[in-house]
């Protein structure tokens, strides 16, 4: 690649690396819960419930909040996003009670609900002409580092001081991509943003409409077994802490190794890819149990589960960019609100199942709801059969 070609791509680079920071956060607490529950006199499935706030709120607040920047130059806007993802972390490193904490993580969820309504579409934007996908995928690969390095680090962190060490470290960590960006990302006013206008025409599209509830089945199902993989690991398959660590490092190289192989698995079988990635959740989560006995057995799982829903998401973030062409910033805010619903609601069934039923049965009741998922993704892929490519969209809408 020339060093032009090279330097066209450091802003999309940047974006990636925004990107890990905001997941790092939104991802970490799912390593910290038992000690912040320790802090708090709560059990991790007490603590559980602030996964489920976050997510809610982040999907309730997608929609409306890009709606009200929709109009503002997008580096303007990714520094004040920044801003109050930094001041929100600062709340939290100090926070005194857990409530106080939940109105930290309030407002980090205001800040990644519209980061990741205008990301996706801005990567695209600032990409190389016939780059699009790989921008998409760059991005994903900041989400997956974020679970190779992010999350991980965070519990080493939390191990080697305290849960509130994590916090502080992510909030620096901020700071610092914050005035990179602020120095390497050009002025890029909005476009195609949409508007409120834009809400019933997209809600018109029943390939857009299926595309959301699938990715509502899906997430749901992921995050009901996902969230708890921690206590998961330590009290129902009796391994390590340092284990649990271990595997959060398995999920995040296979969503980078995912992000690598999409673009070209993509272009050849794009529907395969995607059904195959929502079977083999299902199949991963009904095995969960039976396969927690030993290191190995729970490694290949994750290894094989992490590439599985970077596909997924992948896959899911190209359809709405394409079905949401003219207005891509409401689509992709909808998709986000919707995803974060889904997290939301697999967070809380996996507590109730957890409470109710006994942790070790997670990965049972996700694989109904995964199973759910693949008959709705084989629906989508036969009734509508839309391109993924954003280059040439020939969707039936």
């Amino acid at each position: 690649m020339s060093r032009s070609g090279v330097a066209a791509w450091v802003p999309v680079t940047m974006l990636a690396i925004a990107a890990f920071i905001f997941n790092t956060s939104e991802f970490v607490p799912v390593g910290l819960l038992t000690d912040i529950g320790h802090s708090f006199s709560m059990s991790a499935a007490e603590v559980g419930i602030m996964l489920t706030i976050y997510a809610w709120c982040v999907a309730v607040l997608s929609v409306p909040c890009l709606l009200l920047t929709g109009h503002v130059e997008r580096r303007k806007l990714l520094m004040g996003l920044f801003a109050l993802f930094i001041v929100s972390h600062i709340l939290s490193t100090f926070a005194w009670s857990f409530q106080v904490l939940m109105v930290s993580r309030l407002g980090v969820a205001i800040a990644h609900s519209v980061f990741w309504a205008i990301t996706p579409s801005l990567a695209v934007r600032i990409a190389p002409k016939g780059g699009e996908t790989k921008a998409i995928s760059m991005v994903a690969l900041g989400v997956s580092i974020a679970m190779i390095l992010g999350l991980p680090l965070g519990r080493v962190i939390d191990e080697a001081f305290n849960w509130r060490a994590s916090f502080a470290a992510i909030g620096l960590a901020a700071l610092i991509v914050a005035l990179l960006l602020y120095r390497l990302l050009p002025v890029v006013e909005s476009k195609n943003a949409g508007s409120a206008a834009s809400i019933p025409v997209l809600f018109r599209r029943p390939a857009l409409v299926s595309v959301y509830i699938l990715a509502l089945l899906v997430v749901t199902a992921h995050y009901s077994a996902y969230s708890y993989i921690e206590p998961f690991i330590e009290q129902v398959a009796r391994l390590s802490s340092q284990f649990a660590t271990s595997i959060l490092f398995v999920f995040g190289i296979a969503g980078i190794a995912a992000s690598f192989l999409f673009s070209y698995l993509n272009q050849r079988f794009p529907m395969l890819l995607l059904n195959g990635a929502v079977a083999i959740l299902a199949i991963v989560m009904a095995s969960l149990l039976a396969l927690s006995g030993s290191e190995l057995t729970m490694s290949l799982l994750a290894l094989v589960w992490g590439g599985a829903i970077t596909f997924f998401f992948l896959s899911l973030q190209l359809r709405v960019l394409a079905l949401a062409e003219d207005a891509t910033d409401v689509g992709m805010a909808f998709f986000s609100g919707i995803v974060n619903l889904g997290i939301g609601s697999g967070a809380l069934l996996g507590s109730q199942v957890s409470l109710q039923l006994g942790m070790a049965h997670i990965g049972e009741v996700g694989a109904l709801v995964a199973g759910a998922g693949f008959i709705m993704c084989g629906f989508c892929c036969w009734r509508y059969r839309f391109s993924s490519s954003l280059a040439n969209n020939q969707s039936n809408c």
